[in-house]
């Protein structure tokens, strides 16, 4: 009897020998098939099964290792081009693919310029384009690769990582398209998401390439838009990145990121848990880099400011910066574009503090005040100067001490102007009365329609109507809020799509707590500016929401309304006047030979005026096209809410006691499909 490791072993030995002394030319395919039958995936007895994972354990990599000390020899050019493919490479293609790739990239180093080596860069081209990545990571993903030791696995990882570096090295300039970073990175990514869709689960630590977080981020924000498990997911992956790997992860985040929000999706409380996340994010981002843009430090900042437990790395982060920004040394020896950085990180952590949080900070905010503007106007450099009266100016608004502002004469660029803009209140300049104007010449006004106004301000941003609305018990704020909601949602479009599915939310469940006038009407418009500024994700939320649990016929016939009038001013064309001018108008009149249009027109006034007619009906406008915006999202409305309809849920039945309801829906379904009779998706109802 026989082991079946001895017995493996003694038929690769014997393969090994057929193919280096064999002369009959039938021997060595007959050898190479031999090693292929190892890695089959059809039928097997208990015995063939232990031998083929013996082969896959012990001797795969020997073989191919083998195969490629081999290259060169005569019996591998006697094999045709169909042996090759079918007997040889397909060792390569088919095995345990963390073992190919390695051997295939030792390979690559090791060989000089010589056919053999083509050879093994087309076989490593048809690795990656065959999927064999995916293979590499859905193996590590369900455990079933090979146990291997921490140092097979950083191998393994610097060889995915590095290869355009380790090709270009060895082949330039003779290297492959796919092997290029523009390349090469993309594909790693999307054999990363096909991994992530299969188990949810991937490595984290390819994540320190840029152009891998480029393709990566924008899906992961989506997904973990609506989904809880990916947040988990997302959360599980950060946590297991390696500390060494952890600046350039959370780096690429930040900047590949599109706002506060999805950060905050993605990473979770990572900072709170992870010391070397924390660093990065609170001091590294901030205090020792300042090459990021602007949005950047909005992202880490609104990150921080985000969340109630994370709040106190905000006041940790601002105390840090009012002492950076203050310090005269500092002021003295780092360049202005630090400065400069270091500044805007201030101003807008002050202006993402709360009222009570500003009134605890506000002594040390004022030592601040008083010491950093002492040393900005002592410098000798004008930038700095204007920097720190900027910055003065900023804070003492934002502070309001004693009711006192600091006002300061400096040439305004787009420097100041952008510093000026990121604190949130802004101060502005009375106008003072003439002095000459008697009393007596003074024509009263007429006050008995006048109210008395609120000390409190609408909010100016749409995050701030969330806040609000989500945490505030002020009823002046609340409607304040309410009213200012629609406008802000249909002003800025980019901020509403990071809160649009959260804020619906909000509005659906919110109940009129402060007898609001008007709150049904206010409610209901917000919803719909929300519906047609991010259309898709918030109707998918909607239609969700209409058939789940714990929720009154009322919030449903709600959903209905706010879908159906969301409907009708997406099919409407859009109005001339929201359409940016396409040309400015010239302050000056433009000399008449000028325009090339002139000439045109006079002609055509005396052809018209020469012109004898014998009736002229009324001049009409032609009609301006637009985009129908509604046929390209047309079955978001539709076919969600027609899908469980006949599926009675523990509160809610529509074909029995909620009859009234399902009488809405009818009434929308088919207002849908009204608004959609010229849409594409039209011809596959009606059909």
């Amino acid at each position: 009897w026989c082991p079946p490791s001895a017995e493996v072993r003694l038929a690769v030995s014997h393969c090994f020998q057929t193919l280096s002394k064999s002369t009959d030319s039938k021997d060595i395919p007959a050898a190479l098939q031999k090693l292929n039958s190892y890695l089959d995936e059809g039928p097997e007895s208990p015995t063939t099964s232990v031998h083929r994972a013996e082969f896959r354990r012990t001797h795969f990599t020997r073989s191919l290792q083998f195969l490629v000390n081999n290259i060169q020899a005569d019996w591998f050019h006697k094999l045709t081009a169909t042996q090759r493919t079918e007997l040889w490479d397909s060792l390569f293609l088919r095995g345990p693919p963390e073992q190919a790739l390695l051997v295939l990239m030792e390979g690559i180093g090791q060989l000089s310029l010589s056919s053999g080596l083509d050879h093994l860069v087309n076989i490593t081209e048809k690795f990656l384009q065959s999927g064999r990545l995916t293979d590499l990571l859905w193996s590590y993903c369900l455990e079933t690769a090979p146990s291997d030791s921490p140092q097979l696995r950083e191998t393994l990882l610097g060889r995915i990582v590095a290869l355009p570096d380790l090709t270009a090295n060895r082949l330039h300039p003779n290297n492959k398209p796919l092997f290029l970073p523009q390349q090469y990175y993309p594909l790693l990514a999307a054999e990363m998401l096909t991994a992530l869709d299969r188990t949810c689960q991937f490595f984290c630590s390819f994540l320190c390439s840029a152009v891998v977080l480029a393709v990566l981020v924008p899906h992961l924000s989506m997904c973990t838009c609506s989904d809880m498990v990916w947040q988990r997911i997302c959360w599980k992956l950060l946590e297991n990145v390696p500390q060494r790997w952890m600046d350039s992860v959370l780096t690429g985040l930040v900047e590949a990121v599109r706002g506060p929000d999805a950060l905050g999706r993605i990473i979770g409380n990572l900072v709170l848990t992870n010391k070397k996340a924390q660093f990065v994010i609170t001091h590294k981002l901030l205090l020792l880099q300042y090459k990021y843009e602007t949005q950047t430090l909005r992202v880490v900042l609104g990150y921080l400011a985000a969340d109630r437990d994370r709040r106190p790395l905000l006041i940790q982060v601002l105390r840090s910066l009012s002492q950076a920004w203050a310090n005269p040394s500092a002021v003295k020896h780092t360049p202005v574009e630090q400065q400069l950085y270091v500044s805007k990180a201030l101003l807008l952590s002050v202006a993402l503090l709360k009222d009570s949080e500003l009134l605890e900070l506000r002594s040390e905010l004022l030592q601040c005040l008083l010491g950093g503007m002492q040393s900005h106007l002592d410098s000798s450099v004008l930038r700095i100067r204007r920097m720190g009266m900027v910055v003065g100016e900023c804070l003492s608004s934002r502070m309001d001490i004693s009711g006192t502002k600091l006002k300061f004469e400096y040439d305004q660029d787009e420097e100041t102007q952008e510093l000026l803009s990121l604190i949130t209140h802004t101060t502005g300049e009375d106008t003072e009365p003439d002095l000459n104007t008697s009393d007596d010449e003074l024509t009263p006004y007429d006050m008995s329609g006048d109210q008395e106004i609120s000390q409190a301000s609408p909010p100016r941003y749409i995050r701030d109507c969330l806040e609000t609305l989500i945490s505030s018990e002020d009823p002046v704020r609340v409607e304040l809020s309410l009213k200012a909601a629609e406008g802000l949602v249909r002003r800025n479009v980019f901020a509403t799509k990071e809160i649009s599915v959260q804020l619906t939310k909000v509005l659906l469940h919110m109940e009129d707590k402060y007898s609001i006038k008007s709150f049904v009407a206010l409610r209901q418009s917000t919803m719909v500016a929300i519906v047609v500024t991010d259309c898709i994700p918030v109707t998918q939320y909607l239609t969700t929401e209409f058939y789940s649990l714990n929720y009154s016929l009322r919030q449903r016939l709600d959903i209905l309304e706010v879908l159906a009038l969301a409907a009708q001013e997406l099919s409407k064309p859009t109005s001339n006047k929201s359409r940016p001018p396409i040309t400015a108008v010239a302050d000056l009149t433009p000399y008449p030979g000028d325009n090339p249009v002139h000439w045109r027109q006079i002609v055509e006034k005396r052809i018209q005026s020469k012109t004898k007619r014998l009736s002229k009906g009324a001049t009409q406008t032609p009609a301006v096209a637009s985009p129908n915006r509604y046929a390209p999202v047309a079955g978001h409305f539709f076919f969600p809410l027609l899908s469980n309809y006949d599926k009675p849920q523990v509160t809610f039945d529509l074909l029995g006691s909620d009859h009234l309801v399902l009488g809405r829906l009818i009434h929308t379904l088919g207002l849908f499909m009204h608004l959609a009779v010229n849409a594409p998706v039209f011809s596959h109802v009606y059909l």
